[in-house]
């Protein structure tokens, strides 16, 4: 049985613990409003500039015509974006996406990937260094720090890099990975093609419900200023999915880490009195005994 100093030392140190996952779920909880209010905003806006690019694509067979980032090419080449979180203590936030990322690859581009065609492109730390370990061909580690001042300018850069790399062929398809925000306690895994742009679902009749749209100065040039908008707008909003999935994670599993630091103080308080009650029945039981002793002689 460990003696009493070790026991207290030891509830000392989870005490300790606990008031440091109560400050860091207080922390999480005051950047996840900031950061789900974020995303709440930009969804609708994000929602309704992907249903007016799908009607003014509409079902034309010339629709891939008008912009070559709606191109649909041999698929020999591809780029994924990895979104993960530059911290770590959020549960299995970064586990999930590093690990959907490599089930992606198996699954999908297992021949691209042997031949040396999957290139990623980590936004965050912890989905460089998983990945840099493992030797797969990473771009670069300029996007790492992404986080530590989240922008629509700084997004936008990657945004620039992924487009004009699909303009010019330097990959033909180019999937983003990353957790979206349901919840406080739930994120989801999302697998997104972001280039080509789709071309708009078809109905049940075969035709695309489509506006009668009147175009100025015309199709082929507002749908060039748009799409690479779109592509922008979509990667910005994983980027925040990801981020407030993120501080939704890391306030979960610091509010378990107390509860959990809560019970072990529990069980390490009733070992302490039950060493300390056995340590003070030792020695009242030494001084009877010592007692008995004199009075025998």
């Amino acid at each position: 049985m460990a003696n009493l100093k070790e026991i207290r030392n030891r509830i000392k140190s989870v005490k300790s613990t606990q008031q440091i996952t109560k400050a860091m779920k207080m922390v999480s909880a005051a950047k996840l409003r900031r950061a789900q209010d974020n995303i709440i905003m930009l969804r609708p806006y994000a929602g309704k500039l992907r249903d007016l690019i799908d009607n003014l694509q509409g079902n034309s067979s010339e629709a891939e015509a008008l912009s070559p980032l709606t191109e649909n090419r041999s698929l020999d080449k591809v780029l994924i974006v990895v979104v993960t979180s530059n911290k770590g203590l959020c549960g299995a936030f970064n586990a999930n996406v590093n690990k959907g990322t490599v089930q992606l690859i198996q699954e999908k581009y297992s021949e691209q990937y042997k031949a040396g065609n999957v290139s990623l492109l980590c936004i965050g730390k912890y989905g460089f260094e998983f990945f840099n370990k493992r030797k797969f061909n990473i771009l670069d580690n300029k996007n790492t720090d992404l986080f530590s001042q989240l922008s629509f300018d700084r997004v936008n850069e990657v945004a620039d890099r992924v487009i004009s790399g699909f303009v010019q062929k330097e990959w033909d398809r180019v999937e983003v990975v990353f957790n979206e925000f349901k919840n406080v306690a739930t994120q989801r895994r999302v697998n997104e093609v972001v280039l080509p742009i789709s071309m708009p679902e078809q109905t049940g009749g075969g035709k695309t419900s489509s506006v009668d749209y009147i175009f100025e100065p015309g199709r082929e040039e507002i749908l060039s200023d748009l799409l690479p908008k779109s592509i922008k707008i979509q990667l910005f909003k994983a980027v925040l999915e990801s981020n407030a999935a993120e501080h939704g994670a890391r306030m979960t599993a610091m509010d378990k880490a107390t509860e959990n630091a809560n019970e072990l103080l529990g069980k390490l308080k009733l070992y302490y009195n039950t060493a300390r009650q056995a340590a003070i029945t030792k020695e009242l039981l030494e001084i009877v005994g010592g007692a008995n002793a004199l009075e025998s002689n």
